[in-house]
């Protein structure tokens, strides 16, 4: 039975490895998380799909998620 959303985002293979502290942040309350995408690409892909679940699994559990496309990440990446 999941019972968290570590441990639902772990159970559906989302999570491979996590700072050790991770499971307790998203226990102990709201918070933000965020996943960027780099707008110079033709396209984005099914393998862009994995980070847009985990955020929306993430929602469900009341966390809020940010969704970045532009320039920033493009600059950084």
């Amino acid at each position: 039975m999941v019972c968290s959303a570590f441990d639902e985002l772990k159970w559906r293979g989302l999570v491979y490895d996590a700072t050790e502290n991770v499971p307790e942040m998203l226990a102990a309350g709201s918070v933000t998380v965020y996943n960027g995408f780099d707008a110079t690409a033709d396209s984005l892909h099914v393998g862009h799909m994995v980070p847009l679940i985990a955020l929306a699994r993430l929602q469900r559990y009341g966390h809020k998620p940010i969704a970045v496309a532009g320039g920033g990440t493009s600059m950084i990446g």
